[in-house]
């Protein structure tokens, strides 16, 4: 994903340890083969900082809920201060799964690609905006990710959702329901693991069906799919599917947005690569995956995990993207 000023932030962790793999320009990728026991002592140098914790996590996700996200509290201040950095892994599932019921908007829609020429959009059905918090390092920002957590991301409807500033069209497979979750980079613990066992909006598109969605200014985080009713997921316990990852009007670069379509996760846990294709309405900045990787556009896989300029951005103003799902 190419943004203004070359950057963006996204993904992986590994289990009691440290960051594996981040979409965009700013990542690092290594690898964490052996398993750490609970009461290990675990030691790491991030950022060029030793530290070192306590390991909890057993490799059972965490089943109790988080009611709450503290927008001042990053991954980033827990492991360079050398805290209980553990807790980023033994609550990556504390957020309660949310379903979709599409939210209204006034007004009716001709198209859903339309855009308001006042340049005032609908917050109808989102939650309280989060105060970003800007960091030192790209990945660590986090930006806008609903109060209460993953209220920035709605199902909205064909009729109102030109409504609305960022918006996707996800087109369903043609011949098996699919099941898309999707979350936010940070967490509800604030730690960077949203996409462990959390989701802020669950879908279930039928064959031959679409659906749109919506998601408020400054969000970043990503989309999983996957045929059936649940998302794949490695020994970690993240979602290990081919991702479509996201980054609407960030504040920190004068409003732009980005996304891309990845692999890596999957590739990652050796498990099956679906098919992805994402581009804006226009038919621009098209990232796409085909099943099993066999064709690779503009989209990352394992070996391109450290490339830059990879995917789809615009300047500032609203996004409409087109989003397939089962691509071949």
């Amino acid at each position: 994903m190419q943004l203004k000023n070359s950057m963006f932030l996204l993904t992986a962790l590994t289990a009691g340890s440290t960051v594996a793999r981040l979409h965009g320009h700013e990542r690092r990728h290594s690898h964490h083969d052996d398993k750490r026991a609970v009461g290990d002592i675990v030691h790491a140098v991030i950022d060029g900082v030793e530290v070192s914790w306590t390991n909890e996590y057993s490799g059972v996700a965490a089943t109790t809920e988080s009611e709450s996200y503290t927008t001042t509290e990053s991954f980033e201040s827990k492991v360079t201060g050398a805290t209980a950095a553990s807790s980023v892994i033994a609550s990556v599932s504390a957020a309660a799964s949310a379903s979709a019921t599409p939210v209204t908007a006034s007004g009716t829609c001709s198209s859903w690609t339309n855009t308001q020429s006042s340049g005032d959009y609908s917050r109808a059905g989102f939650g309280k905006s989060t105060v970003s918090k800007r960091t030192t390092n790209a990945i660590y920002y986090t930006g806008n990710v609903g109060s209460p957590w993953g209220s920035n991301i709605i199902e909205v409807t064909a009729d109102n959702a030109c409504e609305y500033k960022n918006v996707v069209r996800i087109d369903g497979s043609e011949k098996d329901d699919w099941t898309v979750v999707f979350w936010n980079k940070i967490g509800p613990d604030g730690g960077l693991n949203g996409w462990y066992g959390n989701s802020a909006l669950t879908l279930t598109i039928g064959a031959g069906e679409t659906k749109y969605v919506a998601f408020d200014d400054d969000s970043q985080g990503g989309w999983g799919a996957a045929k059936g009713d649940k998302l794949p997921t490695d020994e970690y316990g993240g979602y290990s599917c081919t991702w479509g990852e996201f980054d609407f009007a960030n504040t920190s670069n004068d409003g732009w947005s980005g996304w891309d379509v990845s692999a890596i996760q999957a590739q990652n846990a050796n498990q099956e690569v679906q098919g992805m294709k994402i581009c804006s309405h226009t038919g621009s900045g098209c990232s796409s995956i085909t099943t099993s990787a066999s064709d690779v556009i503009n989209a990352y896989i394992a070996s391109l995990a450290s490339a830059d300029g990879i995917g789809g951005s615009v300047s500032s103003g609203p996004v409409r993207l087109e989003v397939s799902i089962d691509y071949s």
